[in-house]
């Protein structure tokens, strides 16, 4: 393990040995039998179906592990998946996740599928990556992924074989009793052939492959970024850029003693590769708490409990479970905890204060993106943790801050402490081909060589990279730019505010105007009021203070704790819209805000009664700069 501490560290190491000569495996499936062969014994990975201190839990070492994944690749392989086919999975997190994740890998390119999506954007992802096999879930209490994957099946015609994971036997009695009387019954409305996990695996050879791997550094998954901005894209990944992750987990984070409590969903790129790829070349042992990491039951209840019980040495978190935590008292025996890695999303400056004080342990703030295959920079281990930056960058990563035109020609490469579009070029970067779709890779490349990441940030003086907005999150004011996160940063400040989501909410005469979303931490008592008082004395730019500010329950988000700022966006041309039809005394409302592919987020208006031409319409919404449609539904 190499020592970072401050960002000269980052060339000595890679001073030390060149990119070529820092691994030798050139497929998962190599590093992981080397891995086996170093720790036969040791545990790889656990998984607890409950979230108890004292629940059952299942632990496979490395040799047990590398033998199940080997017999999934040989599974596949026998189903007619070949080095280019797709095998998906629509799972929560298990062992099975994993296995099927290295399995897929291995056999051909695997594609995870967020199991938190509807059926038609599931069959979309099934479709457009033309997965031939599904592994997904059988019907079980308490989840509905089954139901899930059996309409979406109906829609997806490609995929011919369905392996169904049963997690029954991670139960104890009596519950392993009792769930097979109250199990769902699912019926069938598709024609691909269903196959029994276990079942399957148990058939095929475990010993190792029944097939040659090509080492010839080809595509081995395919993931669906999160969709924060808009439409999922399917970003491609080779297998180097697996590997390159895994080392720097080994050569920066962890070491074969350290364990990894990881309530992420393997769905994802931040747990599927700086956390397992880490792990996988390390040696350590990873912990999955529940399918549903930090959203199963009792997980945030017990979490303390679950890092004395399993003598946790690493969690992995993401800001909105780091909140949810720092409303629970730390009421287990957590010296074992050495480290914390944080990511998703920017971590508010209060909130690591917050963590610091009551677990003793400082937040690893880092960044990552699916199109990189994830990891780009990280707070140093040994060094100074800047809070809100996200450290120096990786070794063998180039970060550059440009000033880019829409076809990439760099108009201009920023200075110190300057802001622009964050670019990168490293091994997990593939250049051409980041997504499956070669539209999308048209003006994604700064001259042809680093990926436009679309967050815009700056490096300052001593190397630590700071993200300060999304360049597409902007909000445009009567052609005055506004970023979204000095209007969170400052409503952030406020003692009863957990999170803050800031758009743009359309206006006839700007264009656009700051709009803020909030939610309390729980117990609160701040009303609207006060915060729009405390947004006016707190955010630093008169222009950015927010015209509308409103309080929720809770704020959409993602699978892994991002803030999902399309459905804010959707909320406020929905209220935005209907209260200009009203002022104008039109019969009618907005029925749904959709996504067009062209033409973005469109509102859809719906006749109340009586008559209504376009031009009644058109004379209200058209001085937006939203686009609308008439709903066809109704």
């Amino acid at each position: 393990m190499s020592d970072l501490a401050v960002a000269s560290d980052v060339v000595d190491i890679e001073d030390k040995m060149p990119l070529e000569e820092c691994w030798s495996e050139k497929t998962v499936y190599q590093r992981l039998c080397n891995t086996r062969d170093a720790h036969p014994s040791r545990p790889a990975v656990s998984f607890q179906l409950k979230s108890g201190p004292k629940d059952k839990s299942v632990t496979l070492n490395w040799t047990e592990l590398t033998r199940r994944i080997t017999q999934a690749a040989n599974l596949f392989r026998s189903l007619g998946i070949g080095e280019t086919d797709v095998v998906a999975y629509l799972l929560p997190t298990s062992h099975e996740t994993l296995i099927t994740l290295m399995g897929g890998m291995t056999a051909g390119v695997v594609a995870p599928v967020n199991p938190t999506l509807e059926p038609k954007q599931i069959a979309a992802l099934l479709n457009e990556t033309g997965a031939k096999v599904l592994v997904t879930m059988r019907a079980f209490p308490k989840t509905e992924v089954a139901q899930l994957a059996n309409q979406a099946l109906s829609m997806a015609p490609k995929v011919k074989t369905v392996i169904e994971v049963d997690l029954l036997p991670h139960l104890s009695p009596p519950l392993s009793w009792i769930v097979p009387l109250i199990r769902p019954k699912v019926k069938k409305t598709h024609s691909a052939t269903v196959m029994e996990f276990n079942a399957a695996l148990a058939g095929q050879n475990a010993d190792s492959l029944d097939f040659e791997e090509n080492l010839d550094d080809r595509f081995c998954a395919n993931f669906h970024t999160g969709g924060t901005t808009g439409m999922p894209k399917i970003a491609q990944h080779r297998h180097s850029g697996v590997l390159y992750n895994g080392w720097l987990g080994s050569e920066l984070l962890y070491t074969s003693k350290d364990v990894i409590l990881c309530p992420l969903p393997l769905f994802h790129v931040f747990a599927a590769y700086p956390i397992w790829a880490g792990v996988l070349f390390s040696g350590a042992h990873m912990v999955l708490p529940t399918p549903a990491g930090y959203r199963g039951d009792g997980v945030f209840d017990n979490f303390w409990k679950l890092i004395e019980r399993w003598q946790a040495t690493f969690m992995v978190t993401v800001p909105t479970a780091a909140a949810a935590l720092m409303q629970r008292p730390v009421d287990a025996d957590i010296s074992t905890l050495e480290s914390t890695f944080c990511g998703s999303a920017p971590l508010p400056v209060e909130l690591f204060k917050r963590f610091q004080e009551a677990t003793g342990v400082s937040i690893l703030e880092g960044y990552g993106m699916t199109e990189a295959t994830c990891l780009v920079s990280a707070n140093p281990r040994q060094g100074e943790k800047r809070v809100g930056s996200v450290g120096f960058r990786f070794p063998f990563t180039d970060v550059k801050i440009l000033h880019c035109a829409e076809d990439g020609s760099i108009n201009k490469e920023c200075g110190v402490d300057e802001v622009g579009e964050i670019c990168i070029s490293n091994p997990g970067v593939a250049v051409g081909e980041t997504y499956t779709d070669p539209t999308k890779n048209v003006g994604l490349f700064a001259d042809g060589t680093h990926l436009r990441t679309g967050d815009l940030g700056r490096i300052d003086a001593e190397g630590y990279l700071w993200i300060t907005g999304r360049a597409k999150d902007l909000i445009i004011r009567g052609g005055h730019n506004i970023d979204p996160a000095m209007i969170e940063e400052a409503l952030a400040g406020h003692p009863d505010v957990a999170f803050v989501g800031a758009i743009g909410q359309p206006d006839e005469k700007a264009g656009e105007i700051p709009c803020a979303y909030v939610e309390l931490i729980e117990g609160a008592t701040a009303t609207s009021d006060d915060l729009m008082a405390f947004a006016q004395e707190n955010v630093p730019e008169r222009a950015a203070v927010p015209k509308h500010l409103e309080i929720m329950g809770e704020l959409p988000k993602t699978a892994v704790g991002k803030i999902f700022k399309p459905d804010l966006r959707r909320m406020a041309i929905t209220r935005v819209y209907n209260g200009a039809l009203r002022e104008a005394d039109i019969s009618a409302h907005i029925s749904a805000v959709l996504e067009d592919k062209k033409l973005g987020l469109v509102a859809h208006v719906c006749k109340i009664e009586g008559e209504l031409t376009d031009e009644a319409v058109q004379g209200v919404l058209g001085n937006f700069a939203r686009p609308w449609v008439w709903d066809t539904n109704y």
